[in-house]
């Protein structure tokens, strides 16, 4: 390694400043967190001196927040952002968007669905005419139905929104902090990624895609699915596309 740089991205980064910013959405996430907190710390360390992780507590109970305190105290460039509250989602990830103060940011979940040391693969793909790199499920690994109402949700968004990306629900992406200088999130629900991606879209990012892999939940549950939960996604949704697509061609 040189200059805070691994050989697999030394060709294309090295030769310039990378700073990074790295964050996580917590809620509940006890048993990996700690886990996701150190291979952050080391992937990071590969790619550049210049880095800081952010992990945003949504609200977790007490036993998650002991385990942040102790992380918090365990990595020098680690911070750990409170909301005494759960804010949601979409909340947790525009408090990470605020946060981070590096060119780049990188986000992922918490729960360990996806392994960050892959972000090495990322890395190389945000070239200069890249915005955005996201990733994609090379195969998801749930339970039947979370599998097909992903699948479903995915159509429709793509359908209803335009998107031209293959996996909008992929929580795994490297961005340019300057974007979120010229869009504004506002959703606090899991729509806040459709909200994101769309709003992108419409500003022109670019956009490169890399295969990442997923894993079956190792701590927790989800939030997600459930009825209550999924009513009001399908509500924000709707009231997103009105918002996004309908009253814009209206206007034109």
């Amino acid at each position: 390694m040189e200059n805070g740089c691994s050989a697999e991205i030394r060709d294309n980064h090295c030769n310039k400043p990378f700073s990074l910013s790295i964050f996580f959405p917590v809620y509940n996430d006890w048993g990996t967190i700690g886990t996701m907190a150190a291979l952050a710390v080391m992937t990071a360390e590969q790619i550049t001196d210049d880095y800081e992780v952010i992990l945003v507590n949504d609200g977790s109970q007490p036993q998650t927040r002991e385990i942040l305190d102790f992380i918090e105290k365990k990595y020098p460039k680690l911070r750990v952002v409170h909301h005494p509250e759960n804010r949601g989602y979409g909340g947790a990830l525009k408090s990470g968007f605020r946060e981070a103060k590096k060119e780049f940011v990188f986000y992922t979940d918490g729960d360990a669905q996806y392994d960050v040391r892959e972000l090495l693969k990322l890395v190389p793909a945000m070239t200069d005419g890249v915005d955005v790199v996201n990733g994609y499920k090379i195969k998801r690994h749930d339970p039947w139905y979370r599998i097909w109402i992903g699948k479903f949700y995915h159509r429709v968004t793509r359908l209803a929104f335009g998107f031209s990306i293959r996996d909008v629900d992929c929580d795994f992406r490297l961005m340019r902090r300057v974007l979120f200088d010229k869009i504004e999130l506002e959703h606090n629900s899991g729509v806040i990624c459709v909200e994101m991606i769309k709003k992108l879209h419409d500003i022109d990012a670019k956009f490169a895609e890399v295969p990442v892999n997923h894993f079956f939940r190792a701590s927790g549950k989800s939030e997600f699915f459930n009825f209550s939960r999924v009513f009001r996604v399908a509500r924000d949704l709707v009231g997103l596309w009105w918002q996004l697509v309908f009253l814009r061609k209206a206007v034109r």
